[in-house]
């Protein structure tokens, strides 16, 4: 049931309340994690998973999107505004000609939330 409604799912990012009317909290739980460990999704936060593949390179499980389309895309689920950083909107009007990492994401509001894999992880910068 909980693979059903994955597959149905436009977006790549899925929260443990979409789940929330299937079953209780532990038996939800206990679906996702043997979705992780079958490899076909991936935790990128707390109560925050996406959709996984395997890595050609090392055959590794990752998630098919890029890290900060996934966090733009968590964050409007959960309702944070995001925007350009300094850096990006410094690039985008030509100030500089240093490209923007990709690793910082702006927000609207203070986070708490950490959101990564495998050891990377996205920072905030207020905008």
């Amino acid at each position: 049931m909980v693979e059903a409604r994955i597959a149905r799912k436009k977006g790549d990012v899925f929260l443990r309340a979409d789940f929330e009317d299937i079953g209780g909290y532990v038996q939800v739980g206990r679906i996702l994690r043997q979705l992780i460990q079958d490899g076909k999704l991936t935790r990128i936060g707390q109560g925050i998973y996406t959709r996984a593949s395997t890595s050609p390179f090392d055959g590794s499980v990752i998630p098919r999107t890029g890290l900060y389309r996934l966090t733009e895309e968590a964050f409007r689920r959960l309702g944070i505004p995001t925007g350009l950083t300094d850096m990006q909107r410094a690039y985008s009007e030509g100030r500089t000609t240093q490209v923007p990492a990709g690793r910082v994401i702006g927000v609207g509001r203070r986070v708490r939330r950490k959101i990564g894999f495998n050891g990377m992880s996205m920072t905030f910068e207020r905008v």
